[in-house]
Order: structure tokens, then sequence, then C-alpha cells
């Protein structure tokens, strides 16, 4: 089996990333309004426990970007004649469909939640594969 060179600080910067477009995401300026609506919550609801919040995305953009970084090098192996970004795109885009995209439609569909709803989480997290992707597939 391939062994994985773990790099800490590209690892370090995907959770920022994650961080960062979560922020963004799902801000007043781009989909927190509508997700807020969607879910029946207030955007101020969010920030009533923020260290719990924020420590448990932390850790869990910290688990996604170990992975990733584990599926890009699983990647760049089996396909050796993909470039980096290739790599890092094709890795995020199966990602997302298999751990992300089709388990939250599953949810959708059971939940009876509306897929605008879907359409916006999920999003978040092509983004965030797509970008760490690349960064953890170039930056190893």
């Amino acid at each position: 089996m391939q062994t994985v060179d773990i790099n800490w600080l590209a690892i370090i910067v995907a959770v920022m990333v994650n961080m960062a477009v979560g922020m963004v995401w799902y801000s007043k300026s781009f989909f927190g309004k509508e997700w807020a609506k969607l879910t029946g919550r207030k955007l101020e609801d969010m920030s009533k426990d923020p260290a719990k919040s924020y420590t448990l995305t932390t850790a869990g953009a910290f688990a996604q970007a170990y992975v990733l970084t584990h599926f890009v090098t699983y990647a760049a192996y089996f396909y050796p004649t993909y470039n980096n970004f290739s790599v890092g795109v094709f890795t995020a885009v199966w990602s997302w469909v298999a751990f992300v995209a089709v388990p939250q439609g599953v949810n959708t569909v059971f939940a009876g939640t509306r897929k605008k709803l879907w359409a916006i989480n999920t999003g978040y997290f092509l983004v965030v594969l797509l970008i760490n992707g690349v960064l953890l597939a170039s930056w190893r």
C-alpha cells in the first residue's frame, strides 16, 4: 500500500480554508439568511454556544483534511498521469458524491426537507473539498 506522508502545515491551511469558506458561505451576504429560513432558525441562534460549535467544526474540518490527504495520495498513486490539479479535483468530486451529496440527499428525502437546503449545505462541502483537494494534492 502507498504510504502517506502527512504535511501538517497543509492540513492546518486546509482547516483554515474550511472555516473561512464556512464563514462566508453561511454569512448574511451569501446563503445565511436563506439557510436560517429553511431551517426555521435565526442567524443569531448560531452563536449561542460558539465555543462548542467552532470546536466541533474545527475538529470535523481537521478530520476531513486528514482523510482527504490520504485520498489524494492514493489517487495520485493510482493515476500517475494526472497532474496535481486533476488529482485534487477528481478526488474532491468523487468524495463529495459518495460521502456528502448522496447521504445528504437520502436525508433530504426521508426528512422531507427542501432541496434548496440540500443545495446550500452540500454546495458548501463541494467548494471546500474542491479547494482543499487541489491544495492537498499540490502540497504533498
